[in-house]
């Protein structure tokens, strides 16, 4: 007799418990019951398993198909969900098939996407800076993606801007560089299309930062926050720190750095065109598939160039020279050549101790050689050009300022003596010229022998 047939007689026995009976032949109640309820309405052939195969299959039109192909041709790095986003806009409302549908029809088309291994997690610094993103605006992200060549060997430096609410992305621009002089005008350009950001966030490379610099700051930078926009740096070697954006590098090597153009202008033409797609058409997950271009806002702070500084009442403003240095009596200041130009706050703490401020920043404390107001000490003769404050605390990644090199005094040559020795070399000039032409006279007048 089966084990099911031997239950269901047991169960049906006077005085029986189920739960009891469940417990001793292994199954669960609902099992148990399932078997009962079968052998009431089927009898002993209702014991037997039964097809598990769906009541209702729901087939794929050849036209869907169709379609898929077409928008995987079209986009052969985007996987079933942003497909199927796709597929809803050009299908009645309820025909687009479910993801695992869309996954499977690639698996057997043989256009499945195949993911790379990932690699080993690494613990994330707790330090790592927490950027408060609350609507558009408030963050923009900043980096260039990995250079590659086009196809005339022209060297193509591609400069990314993205808003780090919506995923709007700015720009994709080939550069041919990335010096300050190339990347400013873009920012300029950015900010009176869209206005300005509360922060700008970055890595420590150049142009936009430098581990040898005060508080990290960078000639562009530097000009960031005199107009207006607080930079934030990721921790050295830290990309995680902007792990949103160099996931949008991966779909721009996937699309673009693979297939490159043959000369840097085709190329930013195919960087403009993945843009307006990643922008309007291409649904983003973290936005509920919705595409980016749906959650921008232009910002409400327009863009007037360099702001004018204010400082407190009590500060000596001083206008950083081309070489980085301020001037403070007799005493020479290294602040760093990323703030040639612009004016800065010197708060005066102590007799040889000041304190710099440039705009809303702390550029840390800084010691003077001299006293300020006083000579100084065991000094016959004063020097045109004094030695560099030290540097007492520096910030974390600085390193110590270099010195500016002394020049040496330059002493005016005396007049009267120069003037003399000029009419000694004329008189002589003169007077061996007279020599000569009474010696070739004298010649001329002697018979001949």
């Amino acid at each position: 007799m089966d084990l099911r047939q031997e239950f269901v007689l047991r169960a049906n026995a006077p005085g029986s418990c189920i739960a009891e009976l469940c417990r001793e032949y292994g199954v669960s109640r609902k099992t148990g019951y399932k078997w009962l309820a079968r052998f009431e309405v089927f009898g002993v052939q209702g014991l037997d398993d039964m097809s598990r195969r769906p009541r209702r299959t729901v087939q794929t039109s050849g036209e869907v198909v169709l379609r898929l192909q077409e928008l995987r041709a079209t986009h052969p790095k985007w996987g079933p969900k942003k497909l199927r986003v796709l597929l809803q806009r050009s299908l009645p409302e309820g025909e687009a098939p479910s993801v695992k549908t869309i996954a499977r029809i690639l698996d057997r088309l043989g256009a499945a996407r195949i993911r790379a291994p990932r690699r080993p997690s690494t613990s994330v610094d707790r330090q790592a800076p927490r950027l408060l993103v609350q609507g558009p605006n408030d963050v923009w992200t900043v980096d260039f993606k990995g250079w590659w060549r086009t196809r005339d060997g022209k060297r193509c430096e591609p400069l990314t801007v993205r808003d780090a609410f919506s995923r709007y992305v700015f720009c994709l621009k080939a550069l041919a560089s990335t010096s300050t002089d190339v990347v400013q005008p873009v920012f300029e350009d950015l900010f009176k299309r869209f206005g300005l950001p509360a922060t700008i966030h970055v890595d420590n490379g150049a142009p936009f930062g430098s581990t040898q610099s005060r508080c990290g700051l960078s000639r562009l930078s530097a000009w960031w926050l005199a107009v207006g926009v607080k930079p934030s740096f990721s921790r050295p070697a830290s990309p995680q720190d902007n792990g949103g954006h160099e996931r949008m590098h991966a779909d721009v090597a996937f699309e673009l750095e693979e297939s490159a153009s043959d000369t840097l202008l085709q190329q930013q033409r195919a960087c403009d065109a993945w843009v307006e797609e990643f922008n309007h058409v291409r649904p983003h997950e973290a936005l509920a598939m919705q595409t980016p271009a749906t959650s921008y806002v232009r910002s409400s702070r327009p863009f007037r160039g360099i702001r004018p500084v204010r400082y407190k009442i009590g500060m000596d403003v001083r206008c950083v020279k081309q070489n980085g240095v301020i001037s403070l009596g007799r005493d020479r200041l290294f602040i760093g050549t990323a703030f040639s130009g612009y004016q800065v706050g010197v708060e005066r703490l102590a007799a040889n101790i000041v304190r710099v401020h440039f705009y809303e920043l702390d550029l840390g404390l800084f010691e003077l050689p001299t006293v300020l107001g006083t000579p100084r000490r065991n000094s016959a003769t004063p020097s045109t050009t004094s030695a560099p404050a030290r540097c007492s605390t520096k910030s974390a990644g600085q390193a110590r300022s270099p010195r500016p090199s002394s020049t040496p005094t330059l002493r005016r040559p005396d007049r009267t003596a120069s003037v003399t020795l000029i009419k000694k070399k004329r008189d002589n000039k003169a007077s061996s010229g007279r020599r000569k032409a009474t010696a070739s006279k004298s010649r001329r007048q002697q018979p001949a022998p």
